[in-house]
This record gives C-alpha cells, structure tokens and sequence, in this order.
C-alpha cells in the first residue's frame, strides 16, 4: 500500500503543480510505477477546472469564463505540456535531419513555430471550451464528463506511447525514466482511465435519465478509441522522423489528443 501511495504521489508532483508535501524518490522504479495513475491526475485536473467553470459561469460570459478555465488548466501543469507542444513544433516544422531536431528540443528557447503553434491551440482550445459551455447549457454532469475525459485519456495515451514507441534518446533524456515499461501498468492505467469514465458518464446518465443522456453516455464510451487513433497516428509520424519519442513528444500527444477529444465533444454535443 505504501508504494502504491509513494507511486500516485509521484504522480500528481511530476504531472501537476498541486501540493502533494511528500517526499518521493525520483527513480525509474517509482516513476514507472506512477503511471498507473496517469488517468487520476487527469480526473482531479479535469475536476477543478470544472468546478471553476461551475463558478465562472454565475458571473461571467462564456468567452472570459472559458480563458480563464484554461489559464487555470495550463497553470495546473505547471505548462509541462504545453512547453513540449512547443518545442516538438519547433523541432518537427524544422524539417532538418533527425539529429537537428534533437537538438532543438533540448534548447531551452522557443522558436517562431512553437509561438505560432502555442498561439493556434490556445485559441482553438478556448474556443472549444466556450463551445462545450454553451452547447451543454452550463450543467453541472456535462461540465464533470466534457472537462474530465479529455484530460483522463490524453494521460493514458502518454502511457501507451511510453509502452509503444521506442526511446529517441535511448537512456538519456526525461523519457528514458519509463525506458522498459511494462504491459501490466500501462492495462492498469487503461482500467483506470476506464473506470474514472464510467463514473462521470454513469453520473451523467444517473442525474439526468433521459434519451439525451444516454446518447451522450454511448457517444462519450467512443473516447478511447479517438484518443488511441489520434495519438497512434501522431506518435507514429514523431516515432519515424525522430527515431523515436521523446518527454517534449509525450507533452505535444498530451496537448494534441486532449484538443481532439474537445472537438470531438462538441461535435457530440451539437449533434444530441
């Protein structure tokens, strides 16, 4: 039990800046143990963010509610995704050979191609939210399951391109803390990404029992498989021209997928 605690503190102190005061070692065994609870950290995001949104949504109009849920969400990471979503476009829209693109991922400065790719998924994701908000009608299951899903499943993915894809640095790097990850933590991540889902639609379909409810419920069990499509996709065009993926890839992946569950929910919600 205490290693299971010791592994989930682990998690929340490398994936968020919230204040988990305990002490973990930071080695390959304790981080490849966190894994497992990747999703949970995503949950916790997803429900703070929500319940601002909750808050901001008695006060404010849906654009200002909306910048302020993500400057918040971003601030939650800390931006450690949003930094590897930048330096990955800078590296990858290069287009130089693979040890270039190495090397700019490692340089601490951001390039005109991180600031412009920065710029578009701030503005896109805003946008989205402003959307979920509007079209969900500002309840309170429909916040919990748009704001917490995205964030469960962009984590797991991280830990199935960890599983997946090879290391582009080998044993260098921040990746190569999760070199040789094994199959039963990522399926324990999966079940726990699972899990967290059915609760939130379940809630949803508890709350409200109605045929909109259940659309939305069958519509929200398809996200698994679009942050899977989406990330394998993505993760293998990295994995290619890299040679391999990176700790800025698993951020950019992080980035990407929870961006397309977003458009994905808004096109559910457009459409029940």
């Amino acid at each position: 039990m205490s290693k299971m605690i010791e592994a989930a503190a682990a998690a929340f102190q490398f994936l968020s800046r919230l204040p988990i005061r305990r002490e973990v070692p930071f080695t390959p065994e304790v981080q490849q143990r966190s894994v497992i609870f990747y999703p949970l950290v995503g949950a916790v995001i997803g429900l703070i963010v929500a319940g601002l949104g909750l808050g901001l949504s008695f006060v404010l109009p849906s654009f200002p509610a909306a910048v302020i849920v993500l400057v918040v969400w971003v601030a939650l990471t800390g931006g450690l995704h949003l930094d590897g979503w930048m330096d990955s476009a800078d590296a990858l829209l290069s287009y130089r050979s693979r040890e270039r693109m190495l090397e700019i991922m490692k340089d601490s400065r951001v390039g005109a191609m991180g600031v412009i790719a920065c710029i578009v998924l701030l503005l896109l994701k805003t946008s989205l939210i402003m959307s979920v908000w509007e079209l969900a009608g500002g309840t309170w299951r429909h916040e919990v399951m748009l704001l917490m899903l995205a964030p469960i499943w962009s984590r797991w993915f991280m830990v199935h391109a960890m599983y997946r894809f090879p290391m582009a640095r080998g044993s260098e790097g921040l990746a190569a803390l999760f070199h040789g990850l094994t199959a039963g933590k990522k399926l324990l991540a999966g079940v726990m990404a699972f899990l967290l889902t059915l609760v939130i639609l379940g809630w949803n379909v508890i709350i409200d029992f109605s045929p909109k409810s259940w659309w939305i419920g069958a519509g929200g069990l398809i996200i698994p498989f679009i942050a899977w499509a989406a990330g394998s996709l993505t993760a293998g065009r990295m994995s290619r021209r890299l040679g391999g993926l990176t700790g800025d890839t698993y951020g950019a992946l992080n980035e990407l997928i929870e961006t397309v569950i977003l458009i994905y929910l808004v096109l559910l919600l457009s459409n029940v």
